[in-house]
């Protein structure tokens, strides 16, 4: 007797990958299929759960596997439960730690990617960035320089490079604040009993791609997403060991953060100056060196540049960005390219930054390029990318792994800042951190 075909509305498909992204900021889970699917969702509480239901999916081993990939250290998520609801229903029932502020969205298929179901599991109540910067300060922005200067050389001459001869690095003058802006305001002089303020620059590492976007891959395999961070995380922590100067990072751990949330983080903190790491990648092998980009208004300064501005604005594609949650302040905000004095100091900070980099690995291209990088849209922070090496030359993927190499390119781009800061103060503006 022939078996009788199940209805269309039943025919189902495979889970191909089903991923877990834990992160202190929010946990992303993602169901990835060759078809879109539907989906329910509802939360319940005492005790706190979270409820999927996905449509026309099997019950295979792929979105089985979801339970093992949850970590104990996970913020968010307890445990994972999966079963068969109802004809042609899977439900994913999440025991959650906490109360969470759930947003499910789909995904269109981006990279080597195909259709995704995409939860993301933020804390009721969002972290703020600045209460993890609300420490005392100890150390005024004028004692920069007694910090002791980082052995490295000059800026090297235009068409130097790793070997090219140059006299001893001059020692870096006292950084203050810019004139006639360090007066304290008016209350803190009346209030005579309370400390002095003291003013730390605060500069934002962001640690390109992460998560579900890898960004390139070298031909061994090096992930960008792994080099950028490992780079950014040596880099913070020379800068907090610098008086006067304190680091935030962006992303501390493989997970995905938009390009828009970057530019957020940055401006929440009231950020002095924003550097992005990057890792290049190019169809050509033979493609080698170090560049360094900043915003541009007017287009960008080569086909190379727009080319690499486009492949990188594409990472909110490849991430996943849930469209349906905007911040008019924020649109605002990137849309407004009037902002040409920011430009003009991250050309600045990026011509110091690009001539220490030159002593440690040769330039792609000897001056700053410009284009449109969505990542660098601040209107009131001076920014920049680094392309720190060409992950797609294999030479460079494997100086890109080593931690000595990460180490001096850490080193050679706070360089470059200490010697910004010491031509370029930042002004004393109202944000002042009070001793208690």
């Amino acid at each position: 007797m022939a078996a009788i075909a199940a209805p269309a509305a039943w025919a189902t498909q495979p889970v191909l990958a089903s991923r877990v992204w834990p992160a202190e900021e929010y946990t992303r889970v993602t169901f990835e299929t060759a078809k879109p699917v539907r989906h329910e969702f509802f939360s319940v509480q005492d005790p706190e759960r979270f409820v999927l239901d996905i449509e026309g999916v099997d019950l295979d081993e792929e979105l089985r596997s979801i339970v093992g990939k949850v970590r104990e250290d996970d913020p968010y998520i307890r445990q994972v439960r999966v079963a068969r609801n109802r004809p042609n229903v899977v439900r994913v029932v999440f025991d959650l730690k906490s109360a969470v502020k759930p947003y499910v969205f789909p995904l269109a298929p981006a990279g080597g990617y195909r259709h995704r179901l995409v939860l993301d599991m933020y804390p009721e109540k969002a972290r703020d960035p600045l209460l993890a910067l609300v420490q005392p300060g100890p150390d005024p922005i004028g004692e920069i320089a007694k910090a002791p200067v980082l052995e490295s050389p000059p800026v090297p001459p235009a068409g130097g490079g790793p070997g090219a001869a140059a006299p001893a690095a001059p020692e870096l003058p006292v950084v203050k604040l810019a004139p006639g802006r360090a007066e304290a305001p008016k209350a803190a002089v009346k209030a005579k009993a309370r400390p002095p303020a003291t003013r730390m620059v605060t500069i934002v590492i962001d640690a390109g791609h992460g998560g579900e976007d890898p960004g390139a891959r070298g031909r061994r395999g090096t992930l960008e997403k792994d080099v950028t961070l490992a780079i950014a995380r040596r880099l913070k922590e020379r800068i907090d060991l610098e008086p006067g100067m304190r680091a935030v990072l962006t992303r501390d751990g493989d997970y995905f953060i938009g390009l828009a949330q970057r530019v957020q983080k940055a401006r929440r903190v009231q950020a002095d100056l924003f550097v992005s790491v990057h890792a290049d990648a190019f169809v050509q092998p033979h493609a080698r060196g170090s560049s360094v980009f900043a915003l541009s208004e007017r287009g960008a300064t080569s086909a190379a540049a727009r080319w690499l501005a486009k492949r990188e604005n594409e990472s909110d594609l490849i991430g996943g960005v849930n469209l349906g949650v905007t911040d008019p302040v924020l649109a605002r905000t990137l849309l407004d390219l009037s902002q040409t004095a920011a430009i003009n100091d991250s050309l600045k900070l990026g011509k110091a930054v690009l001539g220490e980099l030159g002593d440690i690995n040769q330039l792609h291209k000897i001056a700053v390029e410009q284009a449109g990088f969505a990542v660098l849209k601040a209107p009131d922070i001076p920014s920049i990318l680094v392309e720190t090496a060409f992950i797609s030359n294999p030479q460079e993927e494997k100086r890109l792994k080593d931690s000595a190499y990460q180490e001096k390119m850490a080193n050679a781009v706070l360089q470059g800042i200490r010697r910004y800061l010491a031509q370029n103060p930042p002004l004393a503006r109202a944000r002042l951190a009070q001793n208690p």
